[in-house]
């Protein structure tokens, strides 16, 4: 008789779609040197692994789940992220056991190591376990030289900017500033433009102060729904630092 994990992966082979998984990898960036080098994949879509975490949800123990998060497959290791979501969201789950999800997370964090696989569930976990505790995690995730501990930390308040609540987002924002990669321009500013969507005045307020030294991708996702004349004098803001110069 087969045991969980691998009827879990059968179910996933079973989805495999050959075309997608010719793709994946160019879009992903897996190539030399690329973000993502060296990662591989079946070619399943995310709403088919949905369903095969829904499946499978309550029968994959952590332990199950440490097996399946190292795998070099991008989609187990996603649907493996899908699955430990909807054990953290579990009704009437005890603290404890949140707590368990969140150590297996940040032991895990090596293995989250794409934007999607950040983007799904930093969040859901980190974010919602953190919103009402301390938040010194984040300056190890911020300090981190590894690019998607520094995605999650910022990605981890999404979940409070949906709760009104905005200082740990600026501050790394302000921190991020200078960041190196494309990636964490990108996140930080769609973070900028969901905390321009619930208060406008603090997005205008960071773009007052940084606006002029900030790269050029963090601005223009930052002022993405802003109307097309104020985004046109953000971005004459950038152009003049640069004739300056």
């Amino acid at each position: 008789m087969k045991h969980t994990i691998e009827l879990f992966i059968d179910s996933l082979n079973k989805e495999k779609d050959h075309k997608k998984a010719k793709f994946f990898p160019s879009f992903f960036k897996t190539g030399p040197g690329e973000y993502a080098e060296g990662d591989q994949f079946l070619g399943v879509t995310v709403p088919k692994q949905r369903i095969v975490a829904k499946k499978f949800a309550k029968d994959l123990t952590l332990d199950d789940l440490q097996s399946l998060i190292r795998s070099p497959y991008h989609e187990v290791r996603l649907t493996t992220l899908l699955i430990l979501i909807q054990k953290y969201q579990t009704k009437n789950i005890l603290e404890m056991e949140k707590e368990r999800i969140v150590q297996f997370y940040f032991k895990n964090t090596k293995n989250i190591n794409n934007w999607d696989l950040v983007d799904i569930s930093a969040d859901k976990i980190l974010g919602d376990y953190y919103f009402d505790k301390n938040k010194d995690f984040l300056m190890n995730l911020r300090n981190s030289k590894d690019l998607w501990e520094n995605r999650i930390a910022i990605l981890c308040t999404f979940h409070w900017i949906r709760r009104g609540h905005y200082t740990e987002t600026i501050s790394l924002c302000e921190h991020y500033l200078n960041h190196p990669h494309d990636l964490i321009h990108k996140a930080t500013g769609w973070m900028l433009r969901e905390i321009g969507k619930r208060d406008i005045q603090i997005l205008r307020n960071f773009l007052k102060q940084h606006a002029a030294k900030m790269p050029r991708t963090m601005l223009r996702y930052a002022i993405e729904k802003l109307t097309p004349s104020e985004r046109k004098k953000w971005l004459e803001t950038k152009k003049d630092v640069y004739s300056l110069g």
